[in-house]
């Protein structure tokens, strides 16, 4: 896998980032403002807040090294794979008060994101795929917090735009490298050449971010097959 375009940046400032806009954001809701549909399809901005509750499970199992605790509940519960254990998650959670979701949510995420920075980005974590450096989880879940805070509409300013487009511009190139897959990606000035196979493609930042994360639009001209090979954050 290539870090190279992660180099210079924090992944901790980052994550600590993404989870104060989407607290600000959750916290100034009420209401049915809870139950607009989201930008994952069949969730509610409710349903979406629940799921980052839910990650905490995993999150935390990974920091304790008890991802065997984790998956012997899971097997109780008649969960398997990850589809199931998000499902799960949104689940048991829908009949909750929606602030004590939400301060499940923060309590975790809060403890989560001081115990990966204590640690330190060359120190390795146990995780599904085997010991993994913090550094680069950290990344992971910087962008699966960003993805989910556009998914339900939190607000980004627009003199942020253009550094938050950039680094998840490099976090897709690095997670494309990790799956070392047939696709080949190029920045040539303000937009990505693609390739694979005969096929090309021209993707500005934001439709590169949109398709490393599965989030292109249904109408957007990029083939299937281009589609499937540059998904690689969701």
């Amino acid at each position: 896998m290539d870090v190279a375009p992660l180099q210079d940046l924090d992944p901790f400032d980052i994550f600590d980032a993404e989870a104060a806009r989407l607290e600000a954001y959750f916290t100034g809701l009420s209401g049915r403002e809870w139950d607009r549909p989201s930008r994952c399809a069949g969730w509610s901005v409710r349903d979406v807040l629940a799921h980052l509750a839910g990650e905490e499970l995993y999150n935390q199992a990974c920091l304790d090294d008890d991802l065997p605790g984790l998956f012997a509940r899971l097997e109780r519960e008649g969960v398997t794979g990850l589809a199931a254990f998000n499902d799960w998650c949104v689940a048991v959670r829908r009949d909750r008060p929606v602030l004590q979701v939400l301060r499940e949510w923060h309590t975790k995420n809060a403890d989560t994101r001081r115990r990966m920075r204590e640690r330190g980005a060359d120190a390795t974590l146990p995780t599904m795929a085997g010991p993994y450096p913090v550094g680069l989880q950290t990344f992971h879940y910087c962008s699966e917090y960003a993805t989910h805070a556009d998914d339900v509409g939190a607000p980004v300013r627009a003199e942020e735009e253009p550094a938050r487009t950039d680094w998840r511009c490099r976090v897709g190139l690095f997670a494309l490298s990790e799956l070392d897959g047939p696709v080949r990606v190029e920045a040539a000035g303000d937009r990505y050449l693609v390739r694979l196979g005969e096929q090309r493609a021209e993707l500005s930042p934001a439709e590169f971010v949109d398709a490393t994360t599965a989030r292109l639009p249904a109408h957007h001209p990029l083939p299937s097959p281009l589609r499937t090979a540059l998904r690689c954050l969701a």
